[in-house]
């Protein structure tokens, strides 16, 4: 709506102001300071009974305004718009800081909010494995078909991706402690530095507009909780807000394992991806006509009593599971590796049963025969220092337990009935290994658009 067509002079004559109200059509008009300032409202209805108690059309519209008028400024809600609207007042004006018009909303001219620059977050959560490492192994399970279960916990990978106006690309990653600035794509792609998985990653979605992407984690790099896969997981999860065709879950993990595993070239299974992506607690089938994921429907009340009776703890010793992986890629393709981790897939399908049907002490000690199995599979899984953790946690109550991830470092995660736990915790802080606390994650991979505001 034009100003023109509404504002007029406070001193305008009231023939003057009903001949703007003839022509706006709208049945109003709004008187104004000579700076421009609106003042009052004076609609047909108000000028004419004013004539009709002895005004005359020469007289100024000032004796008719209204100066107790409804009005709204630039952040009036439209919610609050609406309800004016719904209530019997035909137009609103809307006044900036000077009270000058900016606009005039009625029910046929209340526009839609403007669509505002967006970021994306995500979050992607670590995972615990139980049992079937290194049958989720496209070497292993290609001829014998692998089994493995893991759950997620609440310590995530966060990411949070902004598009840039120009085609510069910005990282900057609290785990890795420091940044990458590059004038488009390509340049990056030439100087990765340390994130040569993050630029896999982007590589494989090729971007067509330049952003900025932070990154940090709630857990060390190196902690055997499925760290790059989560990582990639989260950096996924952003960009694919931006598609109009998201990918769905097995798409995500399936990107997930071609960024980290081809792109990148770090050896190692699948089942860290799909665990990121899913969440939960799952059983996972590979087979190399297709991958499944299957949610384990476990009761609430042996999850709530799992969840009190297994610990996580930092041995301080960061690994290399890519380095394991390959050694370990030598000793399964030998008779006596494979039925070893066909045995890990014998004990898993136990550990299902008996997790579905709640005994808890029965699952806790088969994760001492697994581990006793995942410790064939390379000399660099274990050594005597991991060893003697673990001796040590089983002397203080553990009834098992095993090294997370490929091994050689990172988390151990101890079963414990509930009785020992505190002398177990204990125990292991003696030492320094530092006990970190946890519940399951159901969500998986969650990733939301958030409006940016002027100061970001």
């Amino acid at each position: 709506m034009k100003r023109e067509d509404f504002v007029i002079n406070q001193h305008a004559t009231l023939s003057e102001s009903l001949q703007l109200i003839n022509n706006n059509k709208h049945g109003f008009v709004l008187g104004c300071e000579g700076s421009g300032k609106i003042v009052g409202i004076a609609t047909d209805g108000d000028i004419r009974r004013k004539l009709l108690d002895g005004r005359t059309l020469q007289d100024e519209l000032l004796t008719c305004l209204n100066e107790d008028f409804v009005w709204a400024n630039e952040t009036t809600s439209r919610e609050t718009l609406l309800k004016c609207l719904d209530h019997r007042i035909r137009a609103i004006p809307v006044l900036d800081d000077h009270g000058g018009l900016v606009d005039i909303v009625t029910r046929e001219n209340l526009p839609i909010q403007i669509e505002e620059p967006v970021y994306v977050r995500s979050r992607a959560p670590a995972r615990i494995s139980f049992g079937g490492g290194g049958s989720d192994i496209t070497y292993y399970f290609s001829d014998n078909g692998g089994a493995v279960i893991s759950a997620t916990i609440n310590l995530y990978s966060h990411a949070t991706l902004k598009k840039r106006d120009d085609s510069r690309v910005r990282i900057l990653s609290r785990d890795l402690n420091c940044s990458l600035e590059a004038e488009n794509l390509n340049a990056a792609l030439k100087s990765p530095g340390k994130f040569g998985l993050i630029l896999a990653i982007v590589r494989l979605v090729s971007p067509t507009f330049g952003f900025d992407l932070y990154l940090n984690s709630d857990f060390p790099v190196g902690s055997g909780l499925g760290g790059s896969a989560v990582v990639t997981a989260a950096v996924l999860g952003c960009f694919n807000q931006f598609r109009q065709d998201k990918w769905n879950n097995y798409e995500l993990a399936e990107l997930a394992f071609q960024a980290e595993r081809m792109n990148f070239d770090i050896a190692g299974g699948w089942q860290d991806q799909y665990a990121t992506v899913f969440g939960g607690f799952n059983f996972m089938e590979f087979k190399m006509d297709q991958n499944l994921i299957h949610p384990l429907r476990i009761d609430p009340a042996t999850l709530r009593e799992l969840e009190e009776c297994l610990i996580i703890c930092d041995t301080n010793m960061p690994h290399d599971s890519g380095k394991i992986h390959k050694d370990q890629k030598t000793t399964i393709l030998k008779s006596d590796g494979s039925q070893a981790v066909m045995k890990n897939v014998e004990m898993t399908y136990r550990l299902r049963n008996d997790l579905l049907r709640g005994r808890l002490l029965d699952f806790g000690r088969n994760l001492n025969s697994i581990w006793q199995l995942k410790r064939q599979f390379s000399n660099k899984i274990t050594n005597p220092t991991l060893d003697e953790i673990y001796n040590y946690a089983l002397e203080n109550g553990a009834e098992g337990g095993k090294l997370m991830g490929a091994g050689g470092g990172g988390f151990f995660m101890f079963y414990v009935n509930p009785f020992n736990k505190y002398g177990l915790v204990e125990a292991l802080e003696s030492r320094g290994l530092g006990v970190r606390n946890f519940q399951f994650d159901n969500d998986g991979l969650q990733s939301w658009v958030v409006r940016a505001t002027e100061k970001e």
